[in-house]
């Protein structure tokens, strides 16, 4: 079967100033008059990167919220400020993700990601912000059968794209167990991620490849959490 032609062909520097701009100018008023630089130097080339994600993502999970649009795939420029102090309306970044489709997706789902900004950008796979109950799961889970996650993590050691993120607790837990064990069992939450400056991946078609490379390495570590999350995941 003939590969489907490669629609994203990377962000324009445009794109990069228009987040840097923000940060000066974030109103409304400012946006509705760039509007346009932001569905065609922002919006459209992510809707193109994650049409053509798409296909690969599914073989992961076949699950996942594939659909080029905002608000599933792709994030909102406006930011929700009701219960923040800080009331700018528009965010200064902008990301995509891969995951099932849940009710308070930040505490119950695991996801792929992809974050860009106007100097740099990230990309991985986690939780924004595990429920307590999904990470006690996942210790439990350590405790009983460390083996079965350390052949879930067997390519971690391996590779340097990824590196493992997030709040640990002050007051060791796992202390006894022995690496890597330990290092992954003192999380609160976690994630893997890879940043970068923005260089020419992300400038051009590569950056498909590189998200293909670094997703589709971790898919291992994917599917443990996501029987994890199965065990302890409150009904919809």
């Amino acid at each position: 079967m003939r590969e489907q032609q490669r629609r994203f062909q990377g962000f324009r520097p445009k794109a990069f100033r228009f987040l840097k701009d923000i940060r000066t100018h974030n109103d409304k008023g400012w946006f509705r008059e760039h509007r346009a630089d932001y569905e065609r130097y922002l919006l459209a080339p992510l809707r193109d990167l994650v049409t053509d994600l798409a296909d690969f993502m599914l073989d992961i999970d076949l699950s996942f919220e594939v659909a080029p649009a905002v608000g599933k795939t792709i994030s909102r420029i406006y930011r929700d400020t009701r219960f923040s102090k800080d009331k700018s309306p528009l965010r200064d970044c902008m990301w995509i993700t891969f995951k099932r489709s849940t009710k308070d997706w930040a505490r119950w789902s695991v996801g792929y990601f992809l974050e860009i900004n106007a100097t740099w950008y990230r990309y991985g796979l986690g939780f924004y912000d595990a429920a307590p109950d999904v990470m006690a799961q996942f210790r439990a889970q350590l405790d009983e059968a460390p083996e079965t996650f350390l052949k879930a993590i067997d390519w971690f050691e391996k590779q340097d794209i990824f590196t493992l993120e997030g709040e640990t607790y002050r007051r060791p837990k796992g202390a006894d167990r022995p690496e890597p064990i330990r290092t992954w069992y003192n999380h609160k939450s976690f994630y893997l991620s890879c940043s970068r400056k923005n260089d020419a991946a992300i400038r051009s078609g590569q950056l498909v490849d590189d998200l293909k490379a670094g997703f589709g390495l971790t898919a291992p570590l994917y599917h443990y959490l996501l029987d994890t999350l199965a065990r302890v995941r409150p009904p919809e």
